[in-house]
């Protein structure tokens, strides 16, 4: 027997009242937690890796890409050795590649755009794939994405320079996928603030020497690419030489600051817990 109109109504009215009281809980719980104050910038000269914890290490040619197979617990660091304007990155999980880094609910889901250590980036099934765990600049982009081939037209005035798009097209293509399987990336060592509502680059931040280091938190595959950013003042297409080294991390401490910085974050690591329980 179909339900009658007015049933339906008051069972849509019920789903609606019992989502709302689920936000509303939600909501008070978020305003009894006050976030953890993240810290200063790591020193250009500090956090050095050992070197027997290394297992593998990466020079990306400017305007090219490169992917690697990163595993739980072990980090990467991207050297910015010649101070170049933006490096963008991608992850996908291993054991599943459908599910993959998500722009939007990273900014969303921690109420922030200022994507910098002490945070995470989130996949689209709101589990962390990576923490940034050290960070020279603290100036990333994850709202704009990378370069595109009309963005190099517009910049440099020619469309067949290499850009992070088809580089993501590239290096998703090593791992049987295709440009589907690629949405919106972060871009590392991008100063972009938005100054009423349009995006502005804020020079003289990026130096040489800068670097991030991220702590992947599940099986990933991450592809990195070294264009710069569209916003960046270069008026010629020169990026030089960034390093990439896998190494291996020690093991979270039980205050990790990534995993307790704010409620939003500890809920995705409790995603991260419950999927690999399972």
């Amino acid at each position: 027997m179909t339900p009658s109109i007015d049933t339906r109504d008051a069972e849509k009215a019920a789903l609606i009242a019992a989502r709302r009281q689920r936000y509303e809980e939600l909501k008070a719980a978020g305003d009894a937690v006050t976030p953890r104050v993240l810290p200063a910038p790591t020193a250009r000269d500090g956090a050095p890796i050992a070197p027997e914890t290394i297992r593998h290490t990466e020079t990306i040619p400017g305007g090219w890409y490169w992917t690697k197979v990163i595993r739980r617990g072990e980090g990467l660091r991207l050297l910015n050795t010649a101070g170049n304007p933006g490096v963008s990155v991608f992850a996908w999980s291993l054991a599943d590649p459908s599910e993959r880094y998500n722009s939007a609910d990273t900014v969303k889901v921690q109420w922030t755009a200022d994507i910098r250590k002490g945070r995470v980036l989130l996949s689209d099934m709101g589990r962390v794939l990576f923490s940034i765990v050290e960070d020279t600049c603290c100036a990333h982009d994850p709202i704009m994405g990378g370069s595109t081939p009309a963005s190099n037209l517009a910049k440099y005035g020619d469309a067949a320079l290499r850009n992070t798009r088809e580089n993501m097209w590239l290096a998703a293509a090593k791992h049987g996928l295709g440009p589907r399987d690629v949405a919106p990336v972060i871009t590392f060592f991008a100063p972009v603030s938005f100054v009423d509502h349009k995006p502005v680059w804020r020079d003289g931040i990026v130096q040489k020497g800068d670097f991030v280091d991220l702590r992947a938190e599940l099986d990933l595959i991450v592809a990195v690419s070294n264009c710069p950013h569209p916003l960046a003042p270069d008026t010629s297409f020169a990026p030089e030489p960034i390093e990439a080294i896998v190494f291996q991390l020690s093991e979270p401490a039980t205050d990790d600051l990534c995993r307790t910085a704010t409620a939003e974050a500890k809920r995705g690591f409790e995603n991260n817990a419950t999927w690999l329980e399972a």
